[in-house]
């Protein structure tokens, strides 16, 4: 089972969307986290630990999260995947965006 985090800012839109959207694809377990302090489910170096795959929304998140974490993300492979913060919770866009970049990185159905 591949363990897959996604982190946008506040852990309310983008990165929740992600996380549902994925729950239920074979071989995966998912989970995601919001890198600002106030976020719903803040990124801890726990959840970066269980992670073996890691999905940031944007660059701004990569950087943040190196800086922040670096000592915990020694193991796991990051993904940037260019999807701006402009979307609501379970958007059919979003959705959509986010089928067409995240599957090539995940075990086939």
């Amino acid at each position: 089972m591949k363990r897959v985090l996604f982190i946008c800012s506040q852990n309310r839109l983008r990165s929740p969307t992600a996380e549902q959207v994925f729950a239920d694809w074979p071989g995966v377990e998912t989970a995601s986290a919001g890198l600002l302090n106030e976020a719903e489910n803040p990124v801890t170096p726990e959840l970066l630990a269980w992670a073996e795959l890691i999905f940031v929304m944007e660059s701004a998140h990569q950087r943040k999260l190196s800086r922040q974490f670096r000592a915990h993300l020694r193991h796991a492979r990051i993904v940037c995947l260019d999807i701006p913060d402009n979307y609501r919770y379970m958007d059919p866009a979003l959705v959509d965006r986010l089928l067409a970049r995240v599957p090539k990185w995940l075990p086939p159905r």
